[in-house]
Order: C-alpha cells, then structure tokens, then sequence
C-alpha cells in the first residue's frame, strides 16, 4: 500500500517536549517532540475521559493526560501502568526537519 504523506510544518514548529495539533478530516492529530527530538503522532484524546494528550507532560516516549494523569505511550498509544485503554497511532515522517503524516492510515484505520 502507498501511503501518501501529507507535510504538517517542521520538527522546530514544536519546543522539545511539547506538542502541536493538527486538524484532519478524521479527528484532531497531536504531533509530539521528545526530549531526544523524535516525533510521534497519536490521537489527540485521552482513551479515559477524552482529555488534550496534546496539553500533557511528554517524559521519555510517554505523555501524562493533563486531565486524570493516564499516561499514554507515543510509541503505540496504549495506557501504561494500571490504565487499560489506548489512541490510534499516526505514521509519521521526519525529512531533515520537514514532518509528514500519513493521511491515508488515517482513513483505513477510520473506516474500521
């Protein structure tokens, strides 16, 4: 399958540690920079309470939800620790500083 990456802005749109949304047909996206400056992208709703991931605490590969403190994996967008639940992960490509989503993922994984 081809998958056809759409750009979304450069790695230095967003501060290290911290997260910028992007609006899709299939839902809001939240792009994640690491401390180590490695970018994920996952749905931008808590599998809890639909809490802003994209306004939590990023710590290693994880973000904390800044509503009831779930902590997500931006790796596979399952709850860690106790916490049972999880958000759809995004394909995301980092070209020398110029990022892509994969928007036709979105569309399959919507369509399920």
């Amino acid at each position: 399958m081809e998958m056809n990456w759409i750009a979304i802005g450069n790695v230095s749109d967003i501060p290290l540690r911290g997260a910028r949304c992007v609006r899709t047909p299939q839902g809001k996206i939240a792009v994640f920079r690491t401390a180590e400056n490695d970018v994920f992208a996952i749905e931008d709703h808590c599998p809890h309470k639909g809490g802003p991931l994209s306004q939590g605490i990023v710590h290693g590969t994880a973000v904390t939800c800044p509503l009831h403190n779930w902590v997500i994996s931006l790796e596979t967008g399952k709850a860690l620790g106790a916490d049972e639940g999880a958000v759809r992960t995004i394909p995301v490509k980092n070209d020398n500083g110029a990022l892509f989503i994969a928007l036709e993922t979105l569309t399959l994984a919507a369509a399920e």
